[in-house]
Protein backbone atom coordinates (compact mmCIF):
# COMPACT_ATOMS: atom_id res chain seq x y z
CA UNK A 1 0.00 0.00 0.00
CA UNK A 2 1.46 3.49 -0.87
CA UNK A 3 1.27 6.00 2.32
CA UNK A 4 1.36 9.98 1.08
CA UNK A 5 -0.87 11.22 3.55
CA UNK A 6 -1.08 10.38 7.50
CA UNK A 7 -3.54 11.48 9.91
CA UNK A 8 -2.16 11.92 13.47
CA UNK A 9 -4.48 11.93 16.69
CA UNK A 10 -3.11 13.86 19.23
CA UNK A 11 -3.88 15.86 22.57
CA UNK A 12 -4.55 19.26 22.73
CA UNK A 13 -4.03 19.72 26.86
CA UNK A 14 -1.25 22.24 27.92
CA UNK A 15 -0.32 20.49 30.79
CA UNK A 16 1.70 17.82 29.72
CA UNK A 17 5.40 16.64 30.82
CA UNK A 18 7.91 17.74 28.35
CA UNK A 19 8.80 14.40 27.26
CA UNK A 20 4.98 13.92 25.73
CA UNK A 21 5.64 17.41 23.45
CA UNK A 22 8.79 16.05 22.60
CA UNK A 23 7.80 12.95 21.41
CA UNK A 24 5.10 15.13 19.20
CA UNK A 25 7.31 17.61 17.89
CA UNK A 26 9.85 14.60 16.50
CA UNK A 27 6.99 12.88 15.04
CA UNK A 28 6.27 15.66 13.31
CA UNK A 29 9.41 16.32 12.01
CA UNK A 30 9.97 12.23 10.83
CA UNK A 31 6.43 12.36 8.93
CA UNK A 32 7.67 15.42 7.46
CA UNK A 33 11.00 14.78 6.13
CA UNK A 34 9.80 11.83 4.68
CA UNK A 35 7.52 14.25 2.16
CA UNK A 36 4.10 13.00 3.93
CA UNK A 37 0.97 14.99 3.97
CA UNK A 38 -0.33 14.98 7.38
CA UNK A 39 -3.83 15.31 8.24
CA UNK A 40 -4.90 16.38 11.97
CA UNK A 41 -7.14 17.84 14.33
CA UNK A 42 -5.91 21.72 13.36
CA UNK A 43 -5.44 22.68 17.19
CA UNK A 44 -2.24 24.75 18.14
CA UNK A 45 -1.63 23.79 21.39
CA UNK A 46 -0.44 20.70 23.43
CA UNK A 47 1.24 17.22 20.96
CA UNK A 48 -1.52 18.61 18.23
CA UNK A 49 0.59 22.12 17.91
CA UNK A 50 4.32 20.09 18.75
CA UNK A 51 3.41 17.54 15.72
CA UNK A 52 2.40 20.04 13.49
CA UNK A 53 5.56 22.39 14.45
CA UNK A 54 7.99 20.05 13.40
CA UNK A 55 6.40 18.69 10.70
CA UNK A 56 5.89 22.44 9.46
CA UNK A 57 9.21 23.12 10.13
CA UNK A 58 10.49 20.12 7.36
CA UNK A 59 8.38 21.73 5.25
CA UNK A 60 5.68 19.39 4.98
CA UNK A 61 2.05 19.81 3.74
CA UNK A 62 -0.51 20.17 6.98
CA UNK A 63 -4.01 19.69 6.89
CA UNK A 64 -5.92 20.08 9.75
CA UNK A 65 -9.54 19.83 10.35
CA UNK A 66 -11.52 21.75 13.67
CA UNK A 67 -15.04 21.91 14.18
CA UNK A 68 -15.74 25.63 14.23
CA UNK A 69 -16.87 25.41 18.22
CA UNK A 70 -13.69 24.53 19.02
CA UNK A 71 -11.88 27.00 17.47
CA UNK A 72 -11.86 29.10 20.17
CA UNK A 73 -10.78 26.30 22.44
CA UNK A 74 -8.08 24.44 20.44
CA UNK A 75 -6.68 27.49 18.64
CA UNK A 76 -6.43 26.57 15.09
CA UNK A 77 -3.12 26.72 13.83
CA UNK A 78 -2.85 29.55 11.64
CA UNK A 79 0.43 28.32 10.29
CA UNK A 80 -0.77 25.19 8.04
CA UNK A 81 -1.45 24.73 4.50
CA UNK A 82 -5.08 24.33 5.00
CA UNK A 83 -7.16 25.16 8.09
CA UNK A 84 -10.35 23.08 7.25
CA UNK A 85 -13.19 24.24 9.98
CA UNK A 86 -16.46 22.08 9.66
CA UNK A 87 -19.59 21.56 11.11
CA UNK A 88 -19.17 19.48 14.11
CA UNK A 89 -17.27 16.49 15.30
CA UNK A 90 -18.52 13.65 13.39
CA UNK A 91 -17.55 15.73 10.42
CA UNK A 92 -14.36 16.34 11.78
CA UNK A 93 -13.28 12.64 12.37
CA UNK A 94 -15.12 11.24 9.05
CA UNK A 95 -12.89 13.88 7.53
CA UNK A 96 -9.55 12.99 8.67
CA UNK A 97 -10.08 9.19 8.18
CA UNK A 98 -10.58 9.65 5.17
CA UNK A 99 -7.42 12.20 4.00
CA UNK A 100 -5.31 9.64 5.64
CA UNK A 101 -3.85 6.72 4.18
CA UNK A 102 -2.97 5.67 7.71
CA UNK A 103 -3.08 6.33 11.00
CA UNK A 104 -0.78 7.51 13.63
CA UNK A 105 -1.86 7.79 17.54
CA UNK A 106 -0.24 10.19 20.17
CA UNK A 107 -0.70 9.71 23.29
CA UNK A 108 -4.04 11.37 24.94
CA UNK A 109 -7.09 11.59 26.11
CA UNK A 110 -11.15 10.09 25.70
CA UNK A 111 -10.51 11.91 22.01
CA UNK A 112 -8.19 10.76 20.82
CA UNK A 113 -9.20 7.61 21.92
CA UNK A 114 -12.21 7.59 20.52
CA UNK A 115 -10.75 8.19 17.40
CA UNK A 116 -8.35 5.50 17.79
CA UNK A 117 -10.73 3.14 18.25
CA UNK A 118 -12.98 4.15 15.46
CA UNK A 119 -10.26 3.99 13.22
CA UNK A 120 -9.95 -0.08 14.62
CA UNK A 121 -13.45 -0.79 14.42
CA UNK A 122 -13.43 -0.03 10.45
CA UNK A 123 -10.11 -1.45 10.24
CA UNK A 124 -11.74 -4.76 11.56
CA UNK A 125 -14.78 -4.24 9.26
CA UNK A 126 -12.95 -3.57 6.24
CA UNK A 127 -13.86 0.09 5.73
CA UNK A 128 -10.30 1.12 6.55
CA UNK A 129 -7.10 -0.95 5.44
CA UNK A 130 -4.15 1.60 6.37
CA UNK A 131 -1.79 0.39 8.94
CA UNK A 132 -2.75 2.37 12.44
CA UNK A 133 0.46 3.04 14.43
CA UNK A 134 0.50 3.72 18.13
CA UNK A 135 3.31 6.21 19.69
CA UNK A 136 3.65 4.06 22.96
CA UNK A 137 5.69 7.50 24.51
CA UNK A 138 7.53 6.13 28.44
CA UNK A 139 4.96 3.04 27.95
CA UNK A 140 1.45 5.30 27.99
CA UNK A 141 -0.44 2.74 25.96
CA UNK A 142 0.68 -0.26 27.84
CA UNK A 143 -2.51 -0.63 29.89
CA UNK A 144 -5.16 -0.35 26.66
CA UNK A 145 -2.51 -2.41 24.95
CA UNK A 146 -2.78 -5.31 28.06
CA UNK A 147 -6.44 -4.64 27.63
CA UNK A 148 -7.03 -5.21 23.75
CA UNK A 149 -4.87 -8.29 24.77
CA UNK A 150 -7.66 -9.23 27.48
CA UNK A 151 -10.44 -8.78 25.22
CA UNK A 152 -8.94 -11.82 22.76
CA UNK A 153 -8.79 -13.93 25.96
CA UNK A 154 -12.12 -13.31 26.49
CA UNK A 155 -12.77 -13.47 23.06
CA UNK A 156 -14.33 -10.36 22.25
CA UNK A 157 -12.03 -9.92 19.12
CA UNK A 158 -9.87 -12.70 17.17
CA UNK A 159 -6.45 -13.24 17.65
CA UNK A 160 -6.17 -11.50 13.93
CA UNK A 161 -7.47 -8.48 15.49
CA UNK A 162 -4.01 -7.87 17.21
CA UNK A 163 -2.50 -7.47 13.94
CA UNK A 164 -4.49 -4.22 13.43
CA UNK A 165 -2.13 -2.20 15.03
CA UNK A 166 1.56 -1.44 15.60
CA UNK A 167 3.31 -0.19 18.62
CA UNK A 168 6.85 2.05 18.53
CA UNK A 169 8.30 3.69 21.52
CA UNK A 170 10.13 6.04 19.25
CA UNK A 171 8.19 8.40 17.28
CA UNK A 172 11.57 8.00 14.24
CA UNK A 173 10.22 4.48 14.06
CA UNK A 174 6.48 5.68 12.86
CA UNK A 175 7.38 5.33 9.38
CA UNK A 176 8.97 1.83 9.27
CA UNK A 177 5.66 0.79 11.19
CA UNK A 178 3.91 1.65 8.52
CA UNK A 179 5.80 -0.19 5.87
CA UNK A 180 5.83 -3.29 7.69
CA UNK A 181 1.88 -3.39 8.66
CA UNK A 182 0.61 -6.63 8.01
CA UNK A 183 -1.76 -6.46 4.68
CA UNK A 184 -5.25 -6.08 5.78
CA UNK A 185 -8.32 -6.93 2.74
CA UNK A 186 -12.00 -5.45 3.18
CA UNK A 187 -12.81 -9.43 2.10
CA UNK A 188 -10.46 -11.12 5.07
CA UNK A 189 -11.50 -8.72 7.53
CA UNK A 190 -15.28 -9.19 7.12
CA UNK A 191 -14.27 -12.88 7.42
CA UNK A 192 -12.87 -12.48 10.76
CA UNK A 193 -14.90 -9.43 12.04
CA UNK A 194 -17.32 -11.65 14.22
CA UNK A 195 -15.59 -13.71 16.88
CA UNK A 196 -17.09 -17.47 16.31
CA UNK A 197 -17.27 -20.58 18.17
CA UNK A 198 -14.77 -22.70 17.76
CA UNK A 199 -15.68 -26.73 16.60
Amino acid sequence: MSIKSVTVYAASSQALDAVYIDAAERLGRTLGAAGLRIVYGGGSTGLMGAMADGAIAEGAQVHGIIPEFLTRVEQGHQGLHELEVVSDMRERKARMLAEGDAVIALPGGCGTFEELFEAMTLKRLGQFLGPIVLINTTGYYDRLLDFLAHSVTERFMNRTHLDMWQTVEHPEDAIDAMREAVAWSAHDALESAAVRRST
